[in-house]
């Protein structure tokens, strides 16, 4: 199993289609104040995407006790450090996996 699975299993597939966009639309709605969408709905769905990743891969493939302090990496899968990093606009929102190296 690798993290490629992500993008060949067609059941997990067609469940991050149906299921993210609600549960980004939740993380949206639990940090907005006065009609604006605050900093920590970064942090709510990289929770949302690491549990995706935990769901698919198990506690013992994805390593998410890591210090606050890590640059670059908010999850380690399958030895792999991974940065989660998501957009918010009125026209554009979309996830961007990064797999980062140290030199």
């Amino acid at each position: 199993m690798t993290i490629n699975d992500l993008f060949t299993d067609q059941t997990l597939i067609a469940k991050i289609q149906k299921r993210l966009p609600e549960l980004f639309y939740l993380a949206e709605l639990e940090s907005s104040r006065a009609g604006k969408v605050g900093m920590e709905v970064g942090s709510m769905r990289e929770k949302i995407l690491i549990a995706l990743l935990l769901y698919k891969f198990s506690e013992q493939n994805v390593e998410t006790n890591l210090p606050i302090h890590e640059p670059e990496t908010d999850v380690i899968v399958f030895g792999r450090s991974l940065s989660i990093k998501t957009m918010t606009g009125a026209s554009f929102k979309s996830v961007k996996l990064i797999w980062t190296v140290d030199a």
